[in-house]
């Protein structure tokens, strides 16, 4: 049993303004919510306030069957850190503190081997059981071979930074679902998961009994696993009861009624100022009139204490005017190209103007290659090389930026791209950068944010062939749409690695990395070796 309470909820952001204002929500025993909204809007933030990472400034939040918590960024569990880690950062409080304890004794063990020493390393050991540190192993060993192929005692010193993205949210996803906690919050957990993985994902989740609340941008798997839906929009969040097929009719029906009740709200308001000021230049000659006026004033100081409705959210305006240029026929030439130990070596060429898009399981290579046609220093065997005038521009899956920490986005613009702060603002106005978000350091932005801001950095370089690794995995459903009809208005070439279902959908050709380390063309996605799907 579990369940997922939040009332009354107020979060101020260190600025001053309110992100999220007398928020409430259940999610009740055994319900899959999805929360949505627009990039920035305060999902994660939400999030982090019912793991209890953040603090609000008024209201509260109840939860019940033990809380697990997949976070948005796992991947960014610093170097030298294990898969032990990893899987003890998901792990239940009580095992944690444990195995903390644990750790702090066997670090005093090498300095001093004592019996008093020895004594506390035995109650480490005890305590850690009593917490359930070892009956956890067990599971943790079901979880790495599931994920890794490998058992647990194989891989738990392995440093995390050696797994791809997908093995680290999949690893992550297997311990929490067979984990011991009831009641999960999965924040982007499909992000970095191949198409096989997704479904897998989605079918776990509608076969769990646990309570489950996800923030995901993938429409397929929302249509497929949620219940109900959770919309924070401009710092208010309201429910949708039903699945994500009718989410965006229930949407539309709803601003259109909040635009009615408001309208008929100014409506009535006027009414009642009108009213007041009539009956008050009434009793200025006629004594008789004043109690009138008093009870009218009275009527209008409730009404106006008593507030108009909520205001429908505007709708996000996005335009990417991803511009390139002209290039030689041939942008991408890959003769007998092997990356060293990810693949067999293959020929390709991609000529101006192609919109290609580039599939196949995590860990297969794809990632490296767009790398290497970025102009990085990958090994390999072969020629890969660009046409004439070709001018790369590459779309980091990872949002691993660190020449960007402690710069703000108008910031990186200026100095970037030498543009005025004028032209800057203008620039991120475009991509709903601008206001307060402009002036935020670019690690305090959300995945979208960041994801918006790297596509703007792209359309001012002047890249001429657009680099994409996944880069629709943080975007929202706005932002997903303006990038697509960016795409096809670029006039270039565009390479990308992606397991978005719709958005693979309108590229010409797939060029599939296959498991068995073969790289071959196919005239229709395919998301399984040896199986061609398009998304329903």
């Amino acid at each position: 049993m579990g369940h997922v309470e939040v009332g009354h909820l107020t979060y101020v952001l260190p600025d001053g303004r309110a992100l999220l204002e007398d928020v409430s929500f259940r999610v009740g025993d055994g319900v899959k919510a999805a929360l949505v909204g627009p990039n920035g809007a305060g999902k994660t933030t939400l999030m982090r306030l019912i793991a209890g990472d953040l603090e609000p400034v008024d209201g509260s939040v109840a939860s019940s069957g033990g809380l697990g918590v997949m976070r948005q960024f796992i991947g960014g569990i610093r170097d030298g850190r294990t898969v032990h880690d990893l899987l003890l950062s998901v792990a239940p409080a009580r095992v944690r503190e444990a195995a903390e304890r644990l750790a702090a004794v066997e670090l005093a063990m090498m300095e001093r081997d004592d019996e008093k020493t020895q004594m506390r390393y035995a109650q480490a050991i005890a305590d850690y059981g009593d917490a359930g540190g070892y009956d956890i192993e067990v599971l943790w060993d079901t979880c790495t071979v599931a994920a890794l192929g490998m058992p647990y005692d194989a891989v738990k010193y392995r440093e995390v930074n050696t797994l791809s993205g997908g093995e680290q949210k999949r690893l992550v996803l297997e311990a929490l679902l067979r984990g011991p906690d009831q009641t999960l919050l999965l924040d982007e957990p499909d992000n970095y998961l191949d198409v096989p993985g997704k479904v897998w994902l989605e079918q776990v989740l509608r076969e769990t009994p646990k309570t489950v609340l996800l923030v995901s941008h993938d429409r397929q798997l929302l249509a497929n696993v949620a219940d109900r839906i959770v919309t924070v929009e401009a710092g208010n969040v309201w429910i949708h009861g039903g699945g994500f097929a009718t989410y965006a009719e229930a949407r539309k029906e709803r601003n259109e009624r909040l635009d009615e009740l408001r309208r008929r709200w100014d409506e009535e308001h006027a009414k009642l100022k009108r009213l007041v000021n009539m009956l008050k230049q009434k009793a200025g000659y006629n004594d008789g009139m004043a109690p009138a006026y008093h009870a009218a004033q009275t009527r209008l100081r409730r009404f106006e204490e008593a507030g108009p409705p909520e205001v429908p959210p505007r709708d996000q305006m996005i335009s990417m005017r991803l511009r390139g240029g002209r290039t030689g026929k041939r942008a991408v030439v890959c003769e007998n190209l092997e990356l060293t130990g990810l693949m067999r070596p293959f020929d390709v060429e991609i000529w101006y103007g192609e919109r290609v898009a580039v599939l196949g399981s995590n860990g297969s290579g794809k990632s490296h290659f767009l790398r290497l046609l970025a102009g990085e220093a990958i090994p390999h065997t072969g020629v890969a090389k660009l046409g004439a005038r070709v001018v790369p521009g590459h779309f980091a899956q990872t949002h691993a930026h660190p020449e960007l920490l402690g710069r703000t986005p108008c910031e990186i613009v200026m100095t970037e791209h030498a543009r005025l702060k004028s032209e800057a603002m203008k620039a991120l106005a475009r991509y709903e950068l601008a206001g307060g978000v402009a002036e935020q350091r670019f690690e305090t932005l959300s995945g979208g944010q960041q994801a918006r801001l790297q596509i703007l950095l792209l359309e001012l370089s002047g890249a001429t062939l657009l680099l994409l690794d996944e880069p629709t995995d943080n975007l929202d459903l706005a932002s997903a749409e303006a990038l697509q009809e960016g795409l096809d208005a670029f006039e270039g070439t565009v390479i990308a690695v992606t397991h978005d279902r719709w958005f693979a959908a309108d590229f010409d050709r797939y060029l599939v990395f296959g498991e068995d380390g073969r790289v071959y063309e196919s005239p229709e996605p395919v998301w399984d070796e040896g199986r061609v799907a398009r998304p329903r």
